[in-house]
This record gives structure tokens, C-alpha cells and sequence, in this order.
């Protein structure tokens, strides 16, 4: 891999989880286009922002085409997400579709647009993030659905995109706090945080840090080995129930 193509697109890289992504990219010498709806405010040379809303389809395809013709992209972390929280008696399907778009729909524009400079370079690295509640959890129903489709579409891909060296992974954090969505559940300084830590096996809550440690090890150039596999960055809590 050239350095002239060191070159990683982010979604969602502005706060919480995708911000300590683009630090952990910066860091490795990577050059981070970050794709959300309010730009990074890291201050490097090496941070290009796109504003988009990843739930408008046409703005999405216009933006993933304007960076594939700038940029040769080696690497796609889809970071973005939303929950939706609702039991399912109060589950509206315009959530469930504004989550597909969001989540998968903006997915596979973005890849597709990446593609080409990966085939061409014949290396390539796509991570999608998802979530332990892909598993199940209370309220979740669009956001597993959609949660664990990624999971079933990343291993589609790994299956297609292996021959030209591209791995497909999938990361699925657990409860990670000092973040904008987690915290829109559980405010800051609520009981209920350090009662959902002592119910996790490592006794605490996760880190931003622990998942952008997670996306460098599927980033990095020395592991073509691993494709098609779903790293849950959970502490434990998906060895059993958890409850929000």
C-alpha cells in the first residue's frame, strides 16, 4: 500500500466512537475523510470533512462519488448510527426504514463507490460498526434489525471481496460511555451507569478507545488473514442479558 493511498473514509466521525477512530487513524498515518452531519473539529493537516445526512439517499451517493474521485480510498469505517428506541407496540416502519439507509442503505452506496481503488490496488479494508444489541436488547427492534443485517452483509461481502484483497469485519461495541447516544439513554451521572457496569464481566462501562483499538487491528495491513468476523467490544456483556 502506497502512502499516497493511505487514504480512510469515516462515517459519523465527528463525536463519541468515531472521533477516537479518527484519532487512532491520524495517529497510524492515515489520511481521514470524515463523512456526518457536523464536521470534526480535530485540528490535523490530515482531516478532510464532508457534511452529509447518510439518511438522504441522493446527498449520500453525490458525496461517496466527490470523494472516489479525489481520494483512493483503502479503507471504509461506517460509523454512523442511530437507535430509535420503542417497544415493539409503538415501533413506526418510517424508523425502521430511516435506520436502513442509515445503516445499510448509506453502507453499500459508500462501498460501492470505494471499490474500484480497492480492486485496483488490490488491498482494501471495510468495518462496519455494529452493536452487541445485535443480539437482542429492550426497545431495540430497528436497531437490531438493522444492527445485525450489517453482520449478514459483511459476511456476504467478505465472501465476494476476498480474491482482491479486501477484508470485510464487523465491530459491535457494547455499553460505551462518554458518548452523545449512549448518554441520550442513561444521562451522565445516573445509578443506573455504575448498576450496568457491575453487571458487565469486567465490572465497567467501555471507552471510545476500546472500540477505535478494535478498528486498528482490523485496519491494519498485516491482517488479510481475518475477514468475515464480528469482534464484540463489550466487556463480556454479550455472554449474557443486559439490560438498559
Amino acid at each position: 500500500m502506497s502512502e499516497q493511498a493511505k487514504t480512510v473514509v469515516v462515517t459519523g466521525g465527528s463525536t463519541g466512537i468515531g472521533a477516537a477512530i479518527c484519532q487512532h487513524l491520524l495517529a497510524d498515518g492515515y489520511r481521514v475523510v470524515n463523512i456526518a452531519r457536523r464536521p470534526c473539529e480535530l485540528e490535523h493537516a490530515n482531516v478532510i470533512n464532508y457534511e452529509c445526512d447518510l439518511s438522504d439517499a441522493d446527498a449520500t451517493a453525490n458525496v461517496a462519488a466527490d470523494i472516489a474521485r479525489q481520494y483512493s480510498v483503502c479503507g471504509f469505517v461506517h460509523n454512523a448510527g442511530l437507535i430509535r428506541a420503542a417497544l415493539l407496540e409503538s415501533v413506526e416502519l418510517v424508523d425502521l426504514n430511516y435506520l436502513t439507509q442509515v445503516h445499510i442503505g448509506a453502507a453499500i452506496t459508500l462501498t460501492q463507490a470505494f471499490l474500484p481503488a480497492m480492486k485496483a490496488a488490490r488491498f482494501g479494508r471495510v468495518i462496519l460498526i455494529t452493536s452487541r444489541a445485535a443480539l437482542g436488547l429492550q426497545t431495540r427492534t430497528a436497531y437490531s434489525a438493522t444492527k445485525s443485517g450489517m453482520m449478514g452483509m459483511a459476511r456476504t461481502w467478505a465472501l465476494e471481496l476476498g480474491e482482491h484483497g479486501i477484508t470485510v469485519n464487523t465491530v459491535a461495541p457494547g455499553p460505551i460511555e462518554a458518548t452523545e447516544m449512549f448518554h441520550a439513554v442513561i444521562p451522565e451521572g445516573d445509578p443506573k451507569l455504575q448498576a450496568m457496569a457491575d453487571g458487565i464481566p469486567v465490572k465497567r462501562l467501555g471507552l471510545p478507545t476500546d472500540v477505535a483499538r478494535a478498528v486498528d487491528f482490523f485496519m491494519h495491513p498485516d491482517n488479510g488473514f481475518i475477514t468475515g468476523q464480528t469482534l464484540m467490544v463489550c466487556g463480556g456483556a454479550s455472554l449474557g442479558s443486559l439490560s438498559l
